[in-house]
Formats: C-alpha cells, sequence, structure tokens
C-alpha cells in the first residue's frame, strides 16, 4: 500500500540516486505493461501517487513517456526510440561476444567459433579455445561454406526461402565429405528443423571427423547477425548432450542481450 502522506521533494545525494531508480522502474512498469495509470504504478512501487506523478512528469519533459490524455495513462514515449536508436551503432559485435566466448570455450573444452554471414559464406570473425584445444586450427578469417556447417545453416535458416535463393542461385552445393549436403531439397528441410529448433548440427559435413553445434545471435530487432558454434572431434565432443546445448544457447542469448535483444 502506499504511504498515505506525501512524501518530500527528493534532492542531491542519495535521495537523487533514488528518484533515478525509481524513474527507471517506471520506465520497466510501462515497458512491461504498455500503458498504465498513475495509481497503478505507485501500488506496484509501493510509493504514494504524488511522487510518482513527479516522476512521470520529469519523464514526459523528457518525451520518455508520453500520456493519453482521454485515458489519463501513460506509455512509454518517442524519446525512447531516439535513444536505443543510437545503442546498434556503438555495439561492437566481437567485443561484446568475447567474454561469452572464451567463457564458453572453459565449460565445453572445445572451441567456440563467432560467424556472420558475408558474401555467401559463413566468415569466421573471433574464436576461443577451451583447455582441449590447444594446437588445434585457427579459423578467424576462414570462409566456411554455409551449407556444411552449423553456423552457416544457423545463419540460411534466418533467411527467407527467396533470399535463401537469391543467395544460392546458380551455386553448386559442393561435397566436402560423404556427409556434405548437396541436394537444396534436402538442405531446406534441415533449415526449416533448424529454424524451429533453434540450433544447427554439422557432422563431419566440412572434415571427417569434427562436429559442431550452433546457435543464432539476435540484434535489437530480433533479427540474427550471427552465429555461435562449439567444435570439437568426433570422438571427444557430443553435439546431443543437453548440457553442453544448454550451454550454448545461455551464451548466445547473453550475447544476443548484450546486442539489444529482448527475448518478450
Amino acid at each position: 500500500m502506499p504511504p498515505s502522506d506525501p512524501e518530500p521533494p527528493e534532492h542531491g545525494g542519495a535521495s537523487g540516486v533514488q528518484s533515478v531508480d525509481r524513474a527507471a522502474t517506471a520506465l520497466e512498469i510501462l515497458a512491461r505493461e504498455g500503458r498504465a495509470g498513475v495509481s497503478e504504478i505507485a501500488a506496484e512501487m509501493g510509493i504514494h501517487k504524488s511522487t510518482v506523478s513527479r516522476l512521470l512528469a520529469a519523464l514526459v519533459a523528457r518525451e520518455l513517456v508520453q500520456q493519453d490524455h482521454e485515458r489519463g495513462k501513460y506509455q512509454l514515449g518517442f524519446g525512447i526510440l531516439r535513444l536505443a536508436a543510437a545503442i546498434p551503432g556503438q555495439l561492437n559485435l566481437v567485443q561484446e561476444a568475447g567474454p561469452f566466448l572464451r567463457e564458453l570455450a572453459a565449460g565445453a573444452g572445445e572451441t567456440v567459433n563467432l560467424a556472420v554471414l558475408r558474401s555467401g559464406y559463413a566468415v569466421n570473425v573471433d574464436q576461443a579455445r577451451g583447455p582441449s584445444t590447444l594446437g588445434s586450427q585457427d579459423w578467424v578469417g576462414s570462409l566456411t561454406p554455409l551449407h556444411a556447417t552449423a553456423s552457416g545453416k544457423v545463419l540460411l535458416a534466418a533467411l527467407t526461402a527467396e533470399e535463401r535463393g537469391t543467395l544460392l542461385q546458380g551455386t553448386r552445393l559442393p561435397r566436402f565429405t560423404s556427409r556434405t549436403l548437396t541436394s537444396r531439397v534436402r538442405l531446406e528441410e534441415e533449415l526449416l528443423e533448424v529454424a524451429h529448433a533453434g540450433f544447427a548440427t554439422a557432422r563431419e559435413e566440412y572434415e571427417i571427423g569434427l562436429v559442431s553445434l550452433a546457435v543464432p545471435v539476435r540484434d535489437h530487432r530480433g533479427a540474427v547477425i550471427a552465429g555461435i558454434s562449439v567444435s570439437g572431434p568426433e570422438f571427444r565432443f557430443d553435439p546431443d548432450a543437453p548440457e553442453v546445448l544448454a550451454a550454448l544457447r545461455d551464451a548466445g542469448l547473453a550475447v544476443s542481450r548484450r546486442m539489444g535483444y529482448s527475448p518478450t
């Protein structure tokens, strides 16, 4: 229940920090609910309505919140969009992903790669090696085939059928091993499964003895911008292990959040 007596104005020091915290909480409530009135926000925050009114008035002045005068409720304002629009240009995918790649590599004990789609290939832009991978290949900068790698399949699955058709038009699906998918029909079938499951595997499709598992990385719009993969030798690395997929999903979501993605 909010207090019955109005709270005194807040100035400077700890009170100023409290005001910022309360303003942020009010914004989070509006983001979650879409619209809310002063009474609703005050009840959830456990503070007096007059305090909420002052907070909202300050946010309205900055265009971070706007009021529907017919209903008297508040919602997020266009000022939020201006702030949010400035974020993507300041985010560096490799920099944001780095700590999570290293943590994942240490836990899985295998090589972890970050790949993006460029010129019809999955290009590895960063890599972390686990304790079991000393002497393993350095994949950074490598252009790997989309149809024969786990990251490549994740990137392909995020495209529309029309976009994939344009990308692969007139292109053979080269065979690298006996397990490489060279049929467009079979590839499309697998990509549908990848899109539904949210992960992809490649089992000795690019190199004999090499298996990999990948999940997508999304940006603030929800678009797939990269793939994170764990790969290792077939005799040691099991891409079907639930704990590996769980750790990889966590890493993919963590990096996506750093790039502005919200699952809701």
